[in-house]
């Protein structure tokens, strides 16, 4: 009896069904590590500075727009329904909140046109989580300073999704938070946390953990932009007060509140850090 001819099997490093197991997990989790710094290299990128910031702030034209429509629509019956209270209340926050995305760009827009000016190229980049809110404002402003700037997307059910001015080469989406937090911290000479939620947060004080435990062992400047917001939703003086952190630990950040300020603190820390950013 005649045998049938067997096809070749797939190479492992073919098999899509494999790969997407969870046998090959930790295959997945390397390849978020050496694929971007396999771009990285090949780019001549050595150092950024970090935006984080929430995805739900939006730009002041924006929310502006969304105020006057839901002052047209509210009728005099509706006005005074406790819903359109609440969603009035909460456009007027939104335009409040507005300011942070337009001072990001402007930062962002500051950082990029310093470092352009550098003898050193592709040094500096302003890297971003990628996606909307002042993820977007930070790759606004690098593109309106006509430089480069990088895009740490990470796949998500809601929110999350590429903004249109990440540099598509530097455009990354990522499965594992930690191998996204890891990038985030690897390159970085100085980090700027806008206001945000759970996620700004959860990246924020990972990063202070890792300073505070000397697991960076690099030097980084690290700034809180926005001093009324972050005091009020973080108590850091009652942290010191009842011993959950040392008095010296509040050194580890300092606080913005224009990009002018934040500029000046970011360029001054960055050259007396590291010596080849003075000229």
């Amino acid at each position: 009896m005649k045998r049938k001819k067997i096809e070749k099997a797939p190479k492992a490093y073919k098999n899509l069904g494999f790969l997407s197991g969870k046998d090959a997990r930790p295959l997945r989790i390397l390849s978020e590590f050496l694929e971007p710094l396999s771009r990285f290299n090949y780019y001549g990128v050595k150092d950024t500075i970090v935006f984080f910031g929430s995805a739900r702030i939006k730009s002041r034209n924006e929310t502006i727009r969304q105020l006057r429509e839901l002052a047209k629509n509210g009728t005099r019956k509706k006005a005074h329904t406790k819903k359109y209270q609440k969603e009035l209340l909460d456009a007027e926050i939104a335009v409040e909140m507005s300011r942070y995305y337009e001072d990001a760009t402007e930062l962002s827009r500051l950082i990029t046109v310093w470092s352009k000016k550098l003898r050193m190229k592709d040094r500096l980049l302003v890297c971003s989580g990628g996606g909307p809110g002042i993820m977007e404002a930070a790759n606004k402003g690098a593109m309106a300073a006509k430089g480069e700037s990088i895009g740490l997307n990470i796949s998500l059910p809601f929110e999350q999704y590429p903004n249109q001015f990440i540099t598509p080469k530097f455009n990354f989406e990522f499965h594992y938070f930690f191998m996204r937090k890891l990038w985030f911290m690897y390159l970085a000479k100085a980090l700027v946390a806008f206001p945000g939620g759970f996620g700004t947060l959860d990246e924020f004080f990972e990063l202070l953990t890792l300073l505070q435990t000397k697991k960076v062992g690099k030097k980084m400047t690290v700034i809180l932009y926005g001093q009324n917001y972050w005091n009020k939703i973080i108590d850091f003086k009652a942290l010191a007060k009842y011993g959950m952190i040392s008095a010296d630990d509040m050194s580890l950040f300092k606080f913005a509140d224009t990009p002018e300020q934040a500029f000046e603190i970011l360029v001054s820390s960055i050259k007396q850090n590291y010596p080849e950013f003075r000229s």
